[in-house]
């Protein structure tokens, strides 16, 4: 099936398979899904069981699939792109290794997490041996660009995670606090995923760099909607623990703009909420959320970051690969999970 069938059917992109969306890069995302294994291999089989564990994590396979259909819309795929697609992979799964330790999840895609599971210290080590194992094979490629974009990434990404673990607690955080983080601990990988997947394709650098946005717009956007699920989800359709936002203290935009929106009787009540860190004031809070607008302001940021996406797309080819990626930008706000 086509992307022009199913967007042409009438069919909601939350409810088309990624499956489907994947079909033309079928055969490199599998290439990419045996170089991950390959380069994560351990003699050692209490590693190796680790290493099987968090393979379960992958999902979606968004950012691999980014790096693909990047390259694909650009311009032709080359063996590089399995590769960069397998290190961006690496580099999001220990990001998810280390954030289930930081806010104490215990259910990734309806599997214990690995801290739950085997401890923090396992968990520690084992997402550093995922970072490590991706610096290794972007390494190997003949260019160092996408071992320096990537490591210029991956920075990024732990100081958006830095800034936000700085902001728990405060009730004061304001959208563009909350922008600034998301950018660097969602968007930086969206966003170089894209970048890579068009520069190894031959795209100039101002395509390139449009790629780069259409990325970053689209990572916001998906940070948006998770915050809006950790509130408003349910864990057995999202398969993770969910309220940890809550329970972490941390501001998420619908908080932002449910304190922005709320009464002064109201908002003293929700602060007061808030302090107390509980996952389960999700209940407390979702008809506040909802009377007041709040959950509605916030998905509409996000489609407005979506429409941004799409808008960077300009100018591109006509091909499968572009229309796939504008599908996937309408499935960020359209998923429940």
């Amino acid at each position: 099936m086509s992307p022009r069938t199913l967007t042409g059917s009438g069919e909601s992109p939350g409810r088309i398979a990624l499956a489907d969306l994947y079909a033309p890069i079928a055969t490199e995302l599998a290439d990419a899904e045996r170089i991950f294994q390959e380069e994560l291999a351990s003699q050692f089989p209490f590693v190796q069981h680790l290493v099987d564990h968090c393979a379960d994590f992958q999902g979606k396979r968004l950012r691999p699939a980014l790096v693909l259909l990047s390259g694909q819309a650009c311009g032709r795929l080359t063996p590089a792109h399995s590769v960069i697609a397998a290190v961006v992979e690496m580099i999001h799964t220990a990001t998810l290794v280390h954030d289930d330790i930081l806010d104490e999840a215990m259910v990734r895609r309806h599997a214990a997490t690995v801290n739950a599971e085997w401890g923090n210290e396992t968990a520690v080590l084992l997402g550093d041996y995922l970072f490590t194992h991706a610096f290794h094979l972007a390494a190997s490629l003949e260019s160092t660009r996408a071992c320096r974009w990537i490591g210029h990434a991956t920075n990024k990404v732990c100081e958006g995670e830095m800034q936000q673990v700085h902001h728990r607690g405060n009730l004061d955080l304001d959208e563009a606090s909350y922008f600034t983080i998301v950018e660097g601990k969602t968007a930086e990988l969206t966003a170089v995923s894209c970048r890579l997947g068009a520069s190894y394709a031959g795209a100039s650098e101002p395509r390139a760099e449009a790629m780069d946005r259409y990325g970053r717009e689209l990572g916001i956007a998906f940070q948006i909607a998770d915050d809006v699920l950790d509130l408003w989800g349910d864990e057995r359709v999202t398969g993770k623990s969910l309220g940890t936002d809550l329970e972490k203290q941390k501001l998420t935009l619908p908080l932002i703009y449910l304190l922005q929106l709320a009464s002064p009787a109201d908002a003293a009540e929700i602060r007061r909420i808030l302090e107390q860190g509980q996952a389960e004031s999700r209940k407390q809070l979702q008809p506040l959320l909802e009377s007041t607008g709040a959950i509605e302001r916030a998905w509409q940021c996000a489609k407005h970051h979506v429409k941004q996406a799409l808008e960077s797309l300009d100018g591109l080819a006509d091909s499968n690969a572009r229309d796939i990626l504008r599908i996937l930008a309408q499935y960020v706000v359209k998923r429940s999970s």
